[in-house]
Parts: C-alpha cells; structure tokens; sequence
C-alpha cells in the first residue's frame, strides 16, 4: 500500500466485505433458528403419530377381544342347545317307559 487512497480503498473494501459476511451471518442464524423450530415441530408430530397409532392398536385389540368374546359366548349357547336338545329325545323315552 504505497499511498494512503490506497490504504483507504482496501480498508473500504474489507468494510464492504466484513458487512457481507456479518450479513450472511444472520442469514445464517435466521435459517437455524427456522430449522430448529421445524425439528421441535417434527419432533411433536412424531410422538403425536406414536400415540395415536399406540391407540389405534389398542382399539384394534379391544375389537378382537370383544369379538372374541361374542365367538365363545356363541359357541357355549350353541353347545347347550345342542345338549338340550339330545336330552329331550331321551326324555321322552323315559317317560313312555313308565
């Protein structure tokens, strides 16, 4: 830097510079900030869709359970009328018998 407008014009342009990087620097802040709230935001939705889908699965068990329920309650009411119905045959014999 032979002269002092010399001097003067490299410190203008490392002013210009410093301001560029300062200036993509909160850029730069501004786009993390942004991220970060999108993570947190993800974040939430995420364990919302694992509690929703824990309930889903649970309703799911609770419908199985009560049809399984219904299947066996069927099954012994069926038992029942079948065995009420082979001992009217027997009873009727009997009571020809006497």
């Amino acid at each position: 830097m032979a002269s002092e407008a010399g001097a003067r014009k490299s410190m203008g342009l490392l002013d210009a510079a410093l301001e560029k990087v300062s200036s993509y620097r909160g850029q730069y802040g501004a786009m993390m900030n942004r991220f970060e709230s999108s993570k947190a935001v993800l974040s939430q939705q995420g364990v919302a869709m694992q509690a929703a889908r824990s309930r889903i699965q649970d309703a799911d068990y609770a419908a199985e359970a009560s049809q399984l329920a219904r299947a066996q309650i069927l099954e012994q009411s069926q038992n029942a009328a079948l065995k009420m119905a082979n001992q009217v045959p027997q009873t009727v014999l009997e009571l020809l018998k006497m």
